[in-house]
C-alpha cells in the first residue's frame, strides 16, 4: 500500500465530518467571539475551510513563506456566507484530494520548509507535513470550532460518534 493509498480513506473521513460541522455556521454569529483573544467564529470557520489547501501547497511546492521578505503575507478570505464557505471548502478538499492521490511515496518523502519572513520555522518531509501541519491542524481547529458552536447553541453532528443532539 502506497503512502497516498493509506491517507486518502482517512482524508476523505475527517473532510466528510468537517463540512458536516462548516454545514452549522450561523452567519449571524459570525463576528462571535468566545474571548477576545480568540478569533471570531467566521474568521475560524474560514481558518478550517482552508486548511485542506495547505495539503495542495504542500505536495506541490518545497517551501512557504508566511510572510515573504518584500512580498506579501498570507491572509485568509474574509468570511462572506455558509455557501460561500461551503463552496470554498469543497474547493479546497478537492484540490487537497487531488494532490494526495497523485502524490508517489518518493513525492511525500521530499523536505518541506515553512518560513516566517524568511526563516526557516522547520522543516520536514512532506508526509509529516501533511499528516500533522495540515490533517492534525485542522483536526484540531474543527475541535475548537465544535465549542464555539456549542456555545452558541447550534446542534453538532457526529464526527467520532453521537453527540448530544444526534444520539446513535
Amino acid at each position: 500500500m502506497t503512502i497516498a493509498e493509506a491517507l486518502l480513506p482517512e482524508f476523505d473521513q475527517e473532510m466528510a465530518s468537517t463540512r458536516r460541522l462548516l454545514e452549522r455556521t450561523p452567519e449571524a454569529h459570525a463576528g462571535w467571539k468566545p474571548h477576545p483573544k480568540s478569533m471570531g467564529l467566521g474568521q475560524l470557520a474560514i481558518h478550517v475551510a482552508t486548511l485542506p489547501g495547505w495539503i495542495t501547497m504542500t505536495l506541490q511546492q518545497t517551501e512557504f513563506d508566511v510572510h515573504p521578505p518584500g512580498g506579501s503575507s498570507y491572509k485568509n478570505p474574509e468570511f462572506q456566507s455558509t455557501k460561500a464557505l461551503l463552496a470554498l471548502f469543497d474547493e479546497s478538499v478537492k484540490g487537497a484530494r487531488a494532490a494526495l492521490a497523485a502524490a508517489s511515496d518518493r513525492d511525500f518523502m521530499v523536505s518541506w520548509t515553512l518560513k516566517n519572513n524568511g526563516v526557516a520555522a522547520f522543516s520536514l518531509p512532506r508526509v509529516a507535513v501533511v499528516r500533522s501541519f495540515a490533517m492534525n491542524h485542522l483536526i484540531h481547529h474543527r475541535g475548537q470550532y465544535d465549542v464555539y458552536l456549542r456555545l452558541r447553541d447550534v446542534p453538532l453532528p457526529q464526527i467520532y460518534g453521537p453527540t448530544a443532539d444526534e444520539p446513535m
